[in-house]
């Protein structure tokens, strides 16, 4: 899932940093945070089936992983935007960096007293600090640079978000599942090494960030513009419900591929095996958005987002009504479709709006939490009906975006009579 954070506008231009060749260095760690709460975001895919089996949970209980993770995004986003505003993007993003870190280190103590609500607690840890970051380290991708090569130094962020994605699951397979090639899993320990490395990695750019001379970009700029103000818009409306439906069923897609391509007559592969899969899932999302974003210059994006999400509905029902590779790869191709509908949503939604629009952005950023409650959902459904038939959840999110596309994302606000 592409970043997102609660806009915060700098106080001033910074048309002069351009000339400032000591930035290179700042974008290039600035690149290292996309890459990482990408990589940590889509590692969940992989611990969910691992806690599964170490704790012997059901599917619903695991997808609290996904539920405290993501329940983060809607908790913290708001108080994160407070506190960036008094002590700046710069202190942010290295005090969401720390967060993050004792985050990943909290999983320690939790394999090591097999306490699965500690994991829980360090997932919620670990994802408030990764949402300081993308609240604090977006602003900074605006300002390094040249003010007109600003959209390109976001959307080059953004594909080292997706890269971090598409490289997580060759990682967790390799470190997570190493032992479980031959045995079955019987305790939570070998997530302790991973996320220690993680926990170091992080606190490594928390010290460069801290030492780094960035720009003080002041704080967020005030409007006149009110949230109430923001909600007269329908069309911003039904864009907030759009996002909340996409990221949950991006989410619950990718939270259960490992348990779905385990499945006897599916693909039969090991839990090892099959993490390594999720990487076509998330790469298709990456290699996706540089097609649209071709596409989207010719076509417009209510119509290419209808169409994407229409794919996505066939897909699934490719994979709810076969067997074996043909479900396998269905399933997977489905990260290809969703590649533009984040952004595409997000921009459709804010159209219009004015000076609203600032208020209308930290709206859709709280819509972020479907990425708890739709996963959740699915674990429900797959522990009545089975994985494979609870892939209908997604298809029906799928089908209210096809609608959003060619219909509900007209800008028009209430006063209009929506």
């Amino acid at each position: 899932m592409a970043g997102a954070s609660v806009p915060l506008k700098p106080a001033a231009q910074h048309g002069s940093l351009a000339s400032n060749q000591n930035y290179r260095f700042a974008l290039t760690s600035l690149i290292t945070l996309f890459f990482m709460w990408g990589f940590i975001t889509c590692l969940n895919d992989i611990l969910i089936p691992y806690l599964k089996a170490a704790f012997d949970l059901s599917y619903t209980q695991a997808m609290l992983v996904q539920f405290c993770f993501f329940g983060a995004y809607f908790i913290v986003s708001i108080p994160a935007g407070s506190l960036v505003s008094r002590i700046g993007y710069r202190k942010g993003i290295v005090t969401g960096l720390s967060i993050a870190a004792l985050g990943c280190l909290l999983f320690y103590p939790a394999a090591a007293i097999e306490a699965y609500w500690v994991f829980l607690f360090a997932l919620f840890v670990l994802a408030s600090g990764i949402t300081i970051l993308q609240v604090s380290a977006n602003p900074y991708a605006s300002a390094l640079g040249p003010e007109k090569t600003a959209s390109s130094r976001l959307t080059m962020t953004q594909a080292f978000n997706s890269l971090g994605t598409t490289v997580a699951p060759f990682f967790g397979a390799w470190l997570i599942f190493s032992g479980a090639e031959h045995q079955a899993v019987s305790d939570a320990s070998a997530v302790q090494m991973p996320y220690i490395m993680l926990a170091a990695s992080l606190l490594v750019l928390a010290v460069i960030f801290a030492k780094l001379k960035l720009p003080d970009l002041g704080h967020s700029t005030e409007t006149t513009a009110t949230n109430a103000d923001a909600w007269q818009h329908r069309h911003l409306k039904l864009g907030a419900l759009a996002i909340f439906l996409y990221v949950g069923a991006e989410v619950a897609i990718g939270s259960f591929l490992v348990n779905f391509l385990n499945s006897p007559n599916i693909a039969g592969l090991t839990e090892a095996q099959a993490s390594k899969y999720i990487a076509y899932y998330w790469g298709g999302a990456m290699v996706g958005r540089f097609i649209g974003a071709l596409v989207m210059q010719k076509i417009a994006a209510g119509k290419v987002l209808c169409f994407n999400a229409v794919a996505a509905m066939v897909l699934i029902a490719v994979t709810v009504l076969t067997e074996g590779s043909v479900a396998m790869w269905a399933i997977l191709a489905v990260g290809l479709f969703n590649s533009i509908m984040f952004p595409t949503i997000f921009s459709l939604a804010i159209n219009g709006l004015g000076n609203a629009a600032s208020r209308g952005s930290g709206i859709l950023c709280l819509a972020i939490v479907g990425g708890a409650i739709v996963p959740l959902a699915q674990g429900m459904l797959a522990d009545s009906i089975g994985v494979q038939l609870a892939f209908v959840l997604p298809a029906v999110c799928y089908l209210y975006i096809a609608y959003y596309g060619v219909k509900g994302s007209q800008p028009q606000s209430n006063e209009q009579g929506a």
